[in-house]
């Protein structure tokens, strides 16, 4: 009989997050939930173990963070933060330290959500920060490291983002177009991202880069 499984996720109340969080309490293998972060998720279920933190104290943190499998969908927009600082802490400082944490407690697996296009070099700095953030959890050792990288995500968010949601109309023309070598710039549902992760975490892909060609194509495996 399969042991059961305990997992970790921040920012489970985001677009991308709220969906893994539906897989993973619905998973009959997964014992307990442990959602951190500073909002408490509007879903409610007996898995759900919550810890609110702003990730400063990291004694709470470490002791949190023991299980099986642990995820980081934390992500926002540099406007959103409040400035390029605060934006870094989100999307790199604090999913870093999240793994750090995790593969001290020899929590075996890791999956975080980065972006299309990340690369540590890039002269973008919403794509250096994530390819930043890439390689820090990428020297780490865990048994299976799943990194995402989705293209522009599709879904309903709680907050609105004019921007974004113009942004979305387009591709959704545009990736009609997008075939062939293109194909991975198509517009992906952030659900279908979610199962992705999900299924990966139980797969045992080892240290894998996943762009979003891939990740829809797994996430809309029958």
């Amino acid at each position: 009989m399969n042991k059961k499984k305990t997992a970790i996720i921040a920012g489970a109340t985001g677009l991308t997050g709220s969906h893994l969080l539906r897989f993973l309490l619905e998973d009959p293998e997964i014992k307990q939930v442990k959602v951190i972060g500073r909002k408490k998720p509007e879903l409610t279920h007996p898995k759900i173990k919550f810890l609110s933190t702003d990730f400063s104290n990291i004694e709470q943190i470490n002791k949190f963070i023991q299980g099986d499998q642990c995820f980081c969908c934390l992500g926002t927009t540099i406007k959103k933060a409040g400035s390029k600082e605060a934006f870094k802490k989100i999307d790199r400082e604090v999913p870093v330290l999240m793994a750090k944490i995790a593969t001290e407690n020899n929590v075996p697996v890791f999956g975080v959500v980065s972006s299309l296009g990340a690369k540590a070099t890039s002269s973008n700095f919403y794509l250096r920060t994530k390819g930043q953030m890439e390689e820090e959890i990428l020297q780490l050792s865990f048994k299976n490291t799943i990194i995402a990288r989705p293209s522009l995500l599709l879904g309903k968010r709680k907050e609105f983002r004019f921007g974004e949601e113009a942004g979305k109309l387009v591709m959704k023309v545009l990736s009609l177009l997008f075939i062939g070598p293109l194909r991975k710039y198509r517009a992906i549902e952030a659900e279908t991202v979610a199962r992705a992760i999900y299924l990966l975490a139980k797969n045992n892909p080892g240290k894998k880069i996943f762009d979003s060609q891939e990740l829809e194509e797994i996430g809309n495996e029958q």
